[in-house]
């Protein structure tokens, strides 16, 4: 298998490489001058992304763009209806005439997961910055070329993981990536909710509805029938289409994770769980761990528990971070420190002679951690705003698509470790499994014709 392209740059190495030269299909967007944006994917996420975009007025919604016309028609209602609905938008159901369109200066892809490396590489071809909502690709070896991508046309990319863009989780991270907690030895992530016990339901496959293009839906992945499941928000249940709620949910905390350990790549990873008890026709789990081990001594774990609801953790905290002085409780709008008490000298002798010998030991700690609780928001919009802020200073975006490709990869790779019923130990600078070399063709696959494999 060839070896993945792997460029490396500290964050102003990045911003200088992007701003040496205007890709020339590009124009230049002058300070008072508004930046015109082409939407791609109009479903839930495309609808979220034009609410985080509508309180910016320095823009343009210059195109919107969807196989499914009743999305279209309703993003067009709703900028009409806030006053920004612009004469002579582009309303079409093919991307590429939005990356054709000289008036469009950035895509916002809020696509299934299965068409984000397609539409950001041929975006970035067309000399235009991308935001691509998370999970950034399907496979590892897509994420890759997208990035090759953003650098060789010099392309703002920023991926929708928008609690980088939050001032209080900036400083949870950096408060623990700091060592205030200690070393950090684990870190938990979670996601629960009970779906039991119809789940998704179980339809049967039909024809699709009259006016939704199957086949151009599919694109790439593997041609399949018809189910009402693989569309519309439900693809994230198959693994054609994404890599369920590892990816959709799970990226999201390890991104978080990652910023806090000051890390970005695991070294191994296994996964162990199953469709357990929730009665539909999904592919994913209902049930799941996920186990990585991270440079420097720390296990970090996924639970997916969607056949149950109890919750866990403090303060139902999405993130946990245990280090030898204390914890770190994360969740949308908190975060919490909280000392662990040290107790002084090595752990005692248990004897039937001196059986208070461990009263002493648990009863004298130091507490070197000060207790603190931050809250604050992580707004998409916030995260736009710096999107936008960069494609006018050509400076490297809080989620950058290297940031976001490495905490994809790693969600892939639980993934992979599920299905393959492996641990797998992971080279992340050769970007390589390396126990388990057969697998390495797992980190692409053969899109469906005409569609070919960006390289």
């Amino acid at each position: 298998m060839p070896q993945p392209d792997r460029r490396f740059f500290t964050s102003s190495a990045v911003s200088s490489f992007i701003s040496g030269s205007a890709f020339s299909a590009s124009r230049v967007i002058g300070a008072n001058d508004k930046i015109r944006l082409g939407f791609i994917g109009m479903g839930n996420r495309g609808d979220q992304n034009i609410d985080a975009f509508l309180p910016h007025k320095d823009i343009d919604f210059a195109a919107v763009c969807d196989l499914w016309k009743p999305y279209r028609d309703f993003s067009q209602d709703k900028l009409g209806n806030k006053g920004r609905l612009i004469e002579g938008i582009l309303d079409t159901d093919d991307y590429r005439r939005v990356l054709d369109d000289k008036n469009v200066d950035a895509v916002v892809v809020s696509t299934p997961d299965h068409w984000h490396a397609l539409q950001t590489i041929e975006g970035c071809s067309a000399g235009k910055d991308v935001y691509c909502e998370k999970p950034l690709s399907l496979t590892i070896g897509e994420g890759r070329a997208m990035v090759n991508a953003a650098r060789k046309h010099q392309r703002i990319v920023q991926v929708g993981l928008q609690r980088r863009s939050s001032e209080f989780m900036r400083e949870a991270c950096q408060r623990v990536r700091e060592g205030e907690i200690g070393r950090v030895t684990v870190a938990r992530a979670f996601h629960i909710q009970n779906e039991m016990p119809l789940g998704i339901g179980k339809p049967a496959d039909e024809n699709p509805p009259e006016g939704l293009d199957w086949d151009r839906w599919l694109g790439p992945a593997p041609k399949v029938p018809y189910n009402k499941n693989r569309t519309f928000y439900r693809f994230r249940w198959f693994f054609d289409q994404s890599g369920g709620q590892l990816t959709n949910q799970g990226v999201h905390y390890l991104n978080i994770i990652h910023w806090a350990l000051g890390q970005d790549s695991p070294t191994a990873v296994t996964a162990l769980g199953g469709k357990f008890a929730v009665e539909d026709n999904r592919e994913i789990p209902d049930t799941m761990e996920v186990c990585w081990t991270y440079p420097g001594g720390t296990l970090v774990t996924f639970s997916q528990f969607n056949a149950s609801s109890f919750p866990v953790g403090r303060l139902g905290a999405e993130v946990e971070l245990r280090g030898t002085k204390g914890a770190c409780f994360i969740s949308s709008s908190v975060y919490e420190i909280v000392p662990d008490p040290m107790p002084f000298g090595e752990f005692p002798v248990a004897n039937p002679l001196k059986r208070d010998a461990g009263k002493e030991w648990r009863s004298k700690k130091s507490t070197p951690v000060k207790p603190f609780t931050g809250k604050g928001k992580s707004d998409t919009a916030d995260h736009t705003r710096n999107f936008l802020d960069c494609i006018r200073s050509r400076k490297t975006p809080n989620a950058d698509v290297e940031v976001g490709h490495r905490d994809t990869s790693a969600a892939i790779l639980g993934n992979l470790a599920y299905r393959s019923q492996k641990l797998l130990l992971w080279d992340g600078k050769a970007e390589i499994i390396t126990n388990e070399p057969s697998l390495n063709q797992k980190l692409r696959y053969k899109y469906r014709a005409p569609h070919l494999f960006p390289e």
